[in-house]
């Protein structure tokens, strides 16, 4: 083969521009191939169904989650290797990703939005004359006839206060970053996920004490649902800054290249704004009179 040939077949492969074409990855195929595990074993475990005279929903249940599990370890993992030791993170691809992560808040938003709009559905049509078994539980008053709420000036603003608070020290640790603070970076993240652990403690005592149960009722489920939900975002959320919090540890995140934190300050910050939305709404405007029976 001629230089020339050679030349050609080398500029052939060189990258001109910013764009990142991904490598072939089996990740997607294993992480579908394990939801769907995952979700047949839910609907199994759910519905007692039989194979083999075992019941066998929770085993197949637990080999999908842990399947999706591993892929979202192992495939964050390549991602990160792209970042911070191949250089495929250019601007242009940084910009790409940051749409992503928008229109994936955007969706939260909307998951949140059915919660709260039943929520309100029962609570402001609680004596609508068409649902006749609404208007027989809550006996048309919002909270129900029989339901002690909690009172919002106890542990709910005490949860309210550590996110707010939580929120402050992820923008302190993101602007110690951008500065190149490194030691105010990881202060920050910690503070931030010992707030994040208060927060979800605090919440498993309120359900503990709750006077009403999940099922059976109608507030019971709106109430349950949407904090709960809100919840789990919480500690999704404390594990992604437990992450960012190690990855800094390692030496990751440059002030001009930090996506990973950034993109978990963005989902904090998201998980404050819904909670003060909750705050409002269901402790306080949805309190009642009977407000603080439960404790």
């Amino acid at each position: 083969m001629s230089d020339a040939e050679t030349k050609t077949m080398a500029g052939a492969h060189t990258k001109n521009h910013d764009y990142h074409l991904v490598d072939p990855s089996p990740w997607p195929i294993v992480g579908a191939t394990s939801a769907t595990t995952m979700a047949i074993g839910a609907v199994m475990w759910m519905k007692a169904m039989t194979l083999g005279g075992m019941k066998l929903g929770p085993l197949v249940f637990g080999v999908g989650l842990l399947g999706v599990l591993y892929t979202m370890l192992a495939w964050w993992m390549d991602v990160v290797r792209e970042a911070e030791h191949e250089g495929h993170h250019t601007r242009v691809v940084q910009i790409h990703h940051r749409y992503g992560m928008l229109m994936f808040i955007a969706s939260e938003v909307m998951f949140f939005v059915a919660w709260f709009w039943a929520y309100f559905d029962a609570s402001l049509y609680a004596g609508e004359a068409i649902n006749y078994t609404r208007q027989e539980f809550t006996g048309g008053v919002w909270p129900p006839k029989g339901i002690a709420t909690f009172d919002p000036w106890h542990l709910p603003l005490l949860n309210t206060l550590i996110l707010l608070t939580s929120g402050t020290t992820v923008t302190w640790a993101h602007h110690a970053l951008i500065h190149g603070d490194r030691e105010g970076l990881k202060q920050g993240l910690w503070l931030t996920v010992i707030l994040g652990i208060l927060f979800t403690i605090c919440q498993i005592y309120e359900y503990g004490h709750a006077a009403f149960a999940f099922s059976g009722h109608i507030y019971g489920a709106t109430f349950f649902m949407a904090t709960g939900f809100h919840g789990f975002h919480v500690f999704i959320g404390t594990i992604f800054l437990a992450i960012c919090l190690y990855r800094a540890y390692l030496g990751h995140f440059k002030p001009e290249q930090h996506l990973g934190f950034e993109f978990a300050a963005w989902y904090w910050h998201f998980v404050d704004v819904v909670w003060l939305f909750l705050f409002a709404a269901i402790y306080v405007w949805g309190a009642g009179p009977a407000a603080g029976a439960a404790h």
